[in-house]
């Protein structure tokens, strides 16, 4: 099996990362499109290709740990409960754009489960929702948000073994239904 990138390398390219994938046996297809920074814009421009759509939450506890939060694009996600479900010390906040840079190789509207493959130091624990992970094909941006790359589940799961990272798979809680 291919290893990951050693951890001084620089953040890996869209190219690299998909290089990566086809070098452990995982076939993948890549679609271009405009940039989108949103579950809405995704939806507008990915909403033909089939399988699960990924949204990602990239977030740290009151302890500075890191999580990435990979869940269905239309889940609903209650963030005052999410610590309690991932094993959090106190609520989370987002990352800012110097964080998902130095711990994921990314910009803002670019976070992806793929973006693992730059976490060389093992410093961000992987939250994958219970629902996602049901899908055969999931779909996730190549470390830019101009494309989408469809693969499977094994061949992320795969993807996921070979970058070190062991999912941590739960059922996401929601939030409260309003009356």
């Amino acid at each position: 099996m291919t290893d990951a990138p050693a951890a001084d390398a620089a953040p890996m390219s869209p190219e690299g990362v998909l290089a990566f994938l086809a070098s452990l046996g995982v076939e993948t297809t890549t679609t271009r499109h405009e940039a989108a920074f949103t579950v809405e814009q995704s939806k507008h421009l990915t909403g033909h290709i089939p399988g699960a759509h990924s949204k990602n939450l990239f977030v740290k506890d009151k302890k500075g740990r890191l999580f990435l939060v990979v869940a269905e694009h239309e889940q609903r996600i209650d963030l005052k409960r999410l610590h309690e479900v991932i094993g959090a010390s106190g609520r989370l906040s987002f990352c800012n754009p110097e964080q998902m840079m130095t711990y994921l190789g990314v910009t803002p509207g670019s976070v992806t489960a793929l973006s693992l493959i730059n976490d060389r130091n093992h410093d961000v624990t992987l939250v994958i929702d219970a629902g996602l992970i049901t899908s055969p094909v999931i779909n996730c941006h190549p470390l830019v948000n101009t494309a989408t790359t469809s693969l499977s589940r094994e061949g992320l799961l795969r993807f996921f073994a070979a970058t070190g990272h062991k999912p941590l798979v739960v059922a996401l809680p929601e939030p409260p239904v309003e009356t």
